[in-house]
């Protein structure tokens, strides 16, 4: 069944948008949000937090389409406006943290760093992972589960190339350590 929608470009939506279009502004949000929501909950990893930025992200991006460079790609545009929004959840969220008390098996002779047996790697990992500065994590989440390479890494958090993989170098290194820390090995 044909879709009763007509197929425009992404310049057409643009022009649309910054004409006050209401359904080029709908196309726009409808095009993009898959991606940026999973950019965000992969940051994140929170669904009320990414859906807060992906809303941020799109009132951000209409305010400013009139400086996206029509060279280049909307979606990685529109990607690192995301990314930006989401290390500003993740500052924000880092200073209202509350850390909760780890549990330990042998509080009597200071083991405070056992990890209950029951605990899962993945949600050690993913403890460690919070542990991280939001750029180290940042990067580490795009190159290990998003699977984009060093260069596109670099292009999507504006940095060159290098810095990335110091960061994925000391992302990997923080996150074996905190996990020895943790008796996870």
């Amino acid at each position: 069944m044909p879709n009763s929608e007509p197929i425009q470009t992404e310049l057409q939506v643009v022009r649309g948008c910054l004409t006050g279009d209401g359904e080029s502004l709908r196309s726009f949000v409808r095009r993009f949000r898959s991606s940026v929501y999973g950019l965000c909950f992969k940051i994140l990893r929170h669904h009320e937090d990414a859906e807060d930025v992906v809303q941020e992200t799109f009132l951000r991006a209409i305010r400013n389409l009139h400086q996206w460079d029509q060279r280049r790609p909307l979606r990685p545009w529109l990607l690192t406006i995301a990314a930006n929004r989401c290390r500003t959840a993740l500052a924000k969220r880092s200073r209202s943290l509350v850390h909760c008390k780890q549990e330990t098996t042998d509080a009597a002779a200071g083991n405070n760093a056992t990890v209950d047996a029951t605990c899962d790697l993945a949600d050690e990992l993913e403890h460690c992972l919070r542990q991280l500065k939001p750029n180290l994590r940042e990067c580490f989440l795009l190159f290990y589960r998003e699977q984009l390479s060093c260069a596109e890494v670099a292009e999507r958090m504006q940095c060159p190339e290098g810095t990335i993989k110091t960061w994925l170098h000391r992302a990997r290194h923080q996150l074996s350590s905190t996990l020895k820390q943790r008796g996870v090995s």
